[in-house]
């Protein structure tokens, strides 16, 4: 009897481990990420970014675009894009992924010509949705910063005849880092 008690308390002591083992498999995993972009000074603008991590291929995320300088930008005012990301690499999160994007823009509406085809007028701010697609790479480090370079391209859905373009391209390389 105690030789059975004593297997049963054995194999009930193996059975927690393995289990609390299972149950955190990473205790430092970190579910949040904030990003800027270092691209986007260089076009007169600020991004910023929010990453949440559904498991270890995917994310939801939103970014915030707001032009700031008008002489280096003249198209382009502002967008909100929410995108959701899918992570090829091996580790959490981690490596070559890809996105699907919406976006809320304002773009400067159509540059109509006067006669002498140098002066020109324009038309009043256009609001937009767009859909589009992305790609990109991402290195975390075990401090937690974050490095990434992506790529997306889109389409205006609704208004794109109201203004000079119908696309949107989304660059980045950005800093960030994972809480």
């Amino acid at each position: 009897m105690k030789k059975k008690l004593l297997q049963l308390i054995i194999l009930f002591a193996f059975y927690s481990v393995n289990a609390q083992s299972e149950a955190v498999a990473n205790p430092y995993q970190k579910n949040n990420e904030i990003k800027l972009n270092l691209l986007a000074p260089l076009s007169g603008a600020v991004e910023i970014g929010y990453e949440r991590f559904l498991n270890k291929h995917s994310s939801l995320g939103i970014s915030a675009f707001k032009v700031y300088d008008r002489s280096k930008n003249d198209d382009m005012n502002y967008y909100i894009s929410p995108y959701y990301r899918y992570y090829f690499g091996k580790k959490y999160a981690s490596g070559f992924f890809a996105e699907g994007f919406g976006m809320f823009t304002s773009i400067d509406g159509k540059k109509i010509y006067a006669a002498d085809n140098v002066t020109f007028t324009e038309g009043k701010d256009v609001y937009d949705l767009a859909l589009g697609v992305g790609l990109g790479w991402k290195l975390i480090t075990k401090k937690g910063f974050v490095f990434e370079a992506n790529t997306a391209y889109g389409r205006l859905i609704f208004n794109a005849d109201k203004t000079d373009h119908d696309q949107v391209v989304k660059f980045g390389l950005s800093i960030g880092y994972r809480f």
